[in-house]
C-alpha cells in the first residue's frame, strides 16, 4: 500500500506564501507524474501543476508565475511553492502521485490540505 501525506497549507494573507510538501511513503518502486490538484466548494477538482519523473512541469494558466512544483526523487516527495497568493487560490489542495508496487503503476491522493488566503 502506499500513502501520500501532505503539508504545508494554513492561513495567509493576499500576497503572502505558502509551500505545501507531499510525501509518499509504503512499497514503493518507481513514482511516475506527481502532482497537485484542488477544488473550490461546487467545482470539480481541477489540476494546479504537475511534474513528470523527468521534471517536465505543466501549470494551470491561473497560478503560471506564481506557483513552482518541484520534486526530490530521493525522498519521493513534491512541493509546491506559493507565491503572490489570491483569495480565489482558497481552498482545500490535494497531492496525487502514479506508483509503480511492481503491479503497474496505480493511482494515489493525498487527503488533502488547506489554503486560506485573506483579503
Amino acid at each position: 500500500q502506499v500513502q501520500l501525506v501532505e503539508s504545508g497549507g494554513g492561513l495567509v494573507q493576499a500576497g503572502g506564501s505558502l509551500r505545501l510538501s507531499c510525501a509518499a511513503s509504503g512499497n514503493i518502486f518507481s513514482i511516475s507524474t506527481m502532482g497537485w490538484y484542488r477544488r473550490a466548494p461546487g467545482k470539480q477538482r481541477e489540476l494546479v501543476a504537475e511534474i513528470t519523473g523527468r521534471g517536465t512541469t505543466n501549470y494551470d494558466d491561473s497560478v503560471k508565475g506564481r506557483f513552482t512544483i518541484s520534486r526530490d526523487n530521493a525522498k519521493n516527495t513534491v512541493f509546491l511553492q506559493m507565491n503572490s497568493l489570491k483569495p480565489e487560490d482558497t481552498t482545500v489542495y490535494y497531492c496525487n502521485a502514479w506508483v509503480e508496487s511492481g503491479r503497474g503503476y496505480n493511482n494515489y491522493w493525498g487527503q488533502g490540505t488547506q489554503v486560506t488566503v485573506s483579503s
